[in-house]
């Protein structure tokens, strides 16, 4: 299966493989790296095979007409998501933090307060610190060792000075499908503090058997007015270098303003990342997608099985994405203890839970997207760093 190949990715200047002994001190020899969000798999043939095509050409001048690329997001929409949206609602960021990034700048001002549902993808902690727009921290709820919304809480918590509310839909780090009636609730949230919502949908295509994910507007389009939904085909074909990202406006008065302020900042796509776009949203693509979901199955099973095995650990029961969630919280241990354990004894490079805000901090997220002979080295390494909990 081309899933199980290993691939060596070090000296590729892979920040998830290269960078991991600097930052976790995991030895680049022999560790496992875990934490930065891209698969240590390569992309469907279809893509290859522009890469190569293009090589072959060997002239790489401005890009022209994009139909291409923006029909394929509109013909993947409505096949693997039943939403139909016009090709001039896309507007092509540099990823999906770009998009973000550009978002906070056009539709806030700085001081004006952005709220996160957290814990949270930490890269929106950085944007909005860097861009001076306080984040307000809504703690989401725990049911079950599952994540739900307390509204009650946060409309007690709203001051007036909120403007956004950054969605992470499914939600990155604990996994949640968010069910159609929850973005219904979140959007009668966002009418009731007068908030623009930003709904990152990055991992919307890899959601496992038995969820559906729904995209915000076919939920709700009562809300079209403050929507901006965001997707990409970084994360579903791991062709996260490529940075393109897709920013999708609805409402003309919203997408008017986005799209001066693209003019102002001088933005233009990446030629290859179009083109590596455009082909992985195909027929290929899809079936691709397929298996790999199919394969992701069964190292989540292997993955949780494994660590839920381990007294005081228990890995969050994951809906989407690649990405565990594991709660050291019932072991007791200090988080310095937690950390040198699966770093040091176990050789193990993770996320820190308190990068991701208010409610991580005694979690650390594994990525799991890779051939699972690696997934099985590394649980087996964590089983024996942990062997000595009863």
């Amino acid at each position: 299966m081309q899933f199980d190949e290993v691939i060596n990715r070090y000296g590729t200047r892979s920040s998830k493989w290269d960078d991991m002994e600097k930052k976790y001190g995991v030895s680049a020899k022999d560790g496992i790296s875990m934490w930065v969000a891209d698969m240590d798999f390569r992309p469907p043939e279809c893509v290859q095979n522009v890469v190569r095509q293009m090589a072959e050409h060997g002239i790489f001048g401005y890009h022209g007409n994009d139909s291409a690329y923006l029909n394929s997001i509109s013909w993947w929409m409505q096949n693997r998501h039943n939403w139909s949206i016009d090709p001039s609602w896309i507007f092509t960021t540099h990823g999906l933090v770009n998009g973000t990034a550009i978002c906070v700048d056009t539709f806030t001002e700085p001081g004006d307060g952005v709220v996160l549902f957290t814990p949270i993808y930490h890269s929106f902690f950085r944007v909005l610190s860097a861009s001076d727009r306080p984040v307000v921290q809504c703690p989401l709820a725990v049911e079950n060792g599952r994540y739900t919304l307390d509204f009650d809480r946060y409309d007690a918590m709203m001051t007036g000075r909120e403007k956004m509310l950054i969605l992470s839909s499914p939600h990155n780090p604990g996994g949640r499908v968010w069910t159609p009636d929850e973005l219904r609730a979140i959007g009668e949230f966002a009418r009731r503090h007068d908030l623009i919502i930003v709904s990152d949908e990055i991992h919307h295509d890899l959601v496992y058997p038995g969820q559906k994910h729904t995209v915000f507007p076919l939920a709700d389009d009562s809300v079209s007015e403050r929507l901006i939904v965001m997707s990409a085909t970084t994360k579903t074909f791991n062709i996260a270098g490529s940075h393109v990202g897709n920013v999708i406006i609805p409402d003309s008065t919203l997408r008017a303003k986005f799209k001066k302020r693209m003019a102002a900042l001088g933005m233009s796509p990446n030629y290859f990342g179009l083109m590596m776009a455009a082909a992985a949203y195909s027929p290929e693509g899809g079936a691709w997608v397929d298996g790999l979901m199919a394969y992701l199955e069964g190292n989540r099973q292997l993955f949780d099985a494994a660590i839920n095995a381990l007294p005081g650990i228990k890995s969050t029961p994951l809906e989407a994405t690649y990405l565990a969630w594991v709660d050291f919280s019932g072991t007791g241990m200090s988080p310095e203890e937690i950390k040198r354990r699966v770093q040091q004894e176990a050789q193990v490079a993770a996320n820190h839970g308190e990068t991701f805000g208010q409610g991580g901090e005694a979690f650390l997220r594994f990525n799991f997207a890779m051939p699972r002979s690696q997934v099985q080295t590394a649980v087996d390494r964590l089983s024996q760093a942990f062997g000595d909990l009863q």
